[in-house]
């Protein structure tokens, strides 16, 4: 299968949220509403290049929850991990409907991520988690203002000390404040990039106004770069079954309030040196059921449907939502 596929016995341990000494897993009663029509006002469901299929909204009496900036789900739709910029991971089990839609969240758990020596960090400057991938026996997790990538074992996460790290690639001192390492995905491995994991930064920009990205590992690791289109910037990015890229990018300002978009690379561009750019899927703004939009993740289903589901992050304000909502590609 083209997807990642993970073994039985992974899976079930893959949220083995059992509290240890090292780490507090705190068990956390999600409260969720359906948002049924992603245009405000309108039925309508297609959006550019996509179908909306559905969304949560998601609410809690525990503060633990929000700050969502990544997730991935398991190749069945049905489990998802995901790491907060406050040094948090979190998790839980999507509940679905008869057409397998959106209807709610089951045993969500939130737990502090440790870093190499078993313990947690208090300090912002070092815990801001942006970006997640899995590959191999490790999810690896990708860090913005002290901007590096660390990996933790795929079998107990939650409970796992940060047990290696990937180079970055990118020279730190190229690194914007606050606007450093944000999104890493890997890559197909029948395409061009072999299976490698790449990483993009959010506002880091080279004297063109191009943002930094670089080919983490593989076969040609290097620099590259992405077409920056203010005033978007990266906050997420996966892969689809056929190698092509997807970046989600928000923008916001006071004058137009939020928007998301989605753009689409062709993976055939992505080398060391590079500037790549390309198509956008959809592109819309405060007239929708968005908010801050940080997290995607790209499965697919048995006939080969390609689903895109995204996270958002509420900054714990009472001012902004943690949504979860879903689409389907129309054209792959």
């Amino acid at each position: 299968m083209r997807m990642r596929r993970l073994a039985a016995p992974i899976l079930l341990s893959f949220f083995c949220l059992i509290p240890c000494a090292n780490a507090d897993i705190v068990k956390v009663d999600v409260n969720t509403r359906l948002i049924e029509n992603f245009k405000v006002g309108s039925d309508e469901d297609v959006f550019g290049h996509l179908q909306f299929l559905g969304g949560l909204e998601l609410s809690s009496d525990n503060d633990l929850l929000g700050a969502m900036s990544a997730i991935r789900l398991t190749a069945d739709r049905s489990t998802f991990i995901g790491v907060a910029d406050t040094g948090h991971w979190y998790g839980g089990n999507i509940k679905r409907d008869d057409n397998g839609r959106l209807s709610g969240i089951a045993s969500f758990e939130i737990a502090p991520m440790l870093n190499e020596e078993g313990k947690y960090s208090t300090a912002k400057w070092n815990l801001d988690a942006e970006g997640l991938v899995i590959k191999d026996e490790y999810i690896y997790v990708s860090f913005e203002r002290n901007s590096r990538i660390e990996g933790y074992k795929l079998a107990n996460p939650m409970q796992s000390a940060a047990v290696k790290s990937l180079p970055v690639q990118i020279p730190k001192r190229e690194f914007r404040r606050n606007g450093g390492l944000e999104a890493i995905a890997k890559s197909q491995v029948d395409s061009p990039l072999e299976g490698a994991i790449v990483a993009f930064s959010e506002r880091s920009v080279n004297t063109e106004g191009d943002l930094f990205a670089a080919i983490i590992d593989g076969t040609e690791p290097g620099v590259f770069f992405v077409k920056r289109n203010p005033p978007y910037n990266i906050t997420d990015a996966d892969f689809l079954p056929n190698g092509d890229l997807l970046l989600l990018e928000r923008r916001f300002s006071i004058a137009r309030g939020i928007g998301m978009r989605i753009r689409r690379i062709d993976v055939s561009t992505i080398k060391k040196d590079a500037t790549v750019d390309g198509d956008i899927l959809i592109d819309v703004g405060s007239g929708y059921q968005i908010d801050n939009m940080e997290g995607m993740s790209v499965t697919t289903n048995d006939q080969g449907e390609v689903f895109i589901t995204l996270i958002s992050d509420d900054n714990h304000s009472f001012l902004q939502r943690n949504l979860m909502l879903e689409f389907k590609l129309l054209q792959q």
